[in-house]
């Protein structure tokens, strides 16, 4: 009878908390879409107009499921190497909602423009972006890459 009852109890317990388990609701989620004229360059102006940044993989086709760096280059509107940035960035998959399996950083700025980012990996195919804030000269924007992987 005292067995029954642990039971029971045990099974009220595990019931009581999948009632406050929050579950995945696709319809609540965010999720866009590339348009139709999305910019997938590798070179852009930042946001603001502040920068220009443009960026290489290693390797140059960038696969999914591996750890890759890429060189950044940060310059004026005009050519100037940018060369004390302070960059964080994060990458973002926005038709699934999510961002990178891992916390990419740079890791070495070059001290001619080129910062290295490393630990990057997509972990499926699709779209994805990377944004890239940059600060320097006292001024701070951003810009983001579009990508799909495939």
């Amino acid at each position: 009878m005292i067995r029954k009852i642990g039971v029971i109890l045990l099974g009220l317990v595990f019931l009581g908390s999948m009632a406050w388990t929050p579950v995945f609701d696709p319809v609540q989620a965010e999720v866009r879409k590339p348009t139709a004229d999305a910019d997938y360059a590798r070179t852009k102006l930042s946001k603001g107009g502040i920068f220009k940044a443009s960026y290489t993989s290693e390797p140059d086709a960038v696969p999914v499921n591996r750890l890759i760096s890429w060189k950044l280059k940060v310059e004026t509107p005009d050519g100037r190497a940018v060369k004390d940035a302070e960059i964080t960035l994060s990458g973002d998959m926005p038709e699934h909602g999510h961002g990178l399996p891992t916390q990419p950083r740079v890791t070495k700025n070059n001290n001619d423009g080129t910062y290295v980012v490393e630990g990057i990996k997509f972990s499926m195919t699709g779209w994805w972006t990377m944004t890239f804030t940059i600060k320097a000269n006292g001024k701070t924007d951003s810009v983001t890459f579009n990508l799909q992987l495939k």
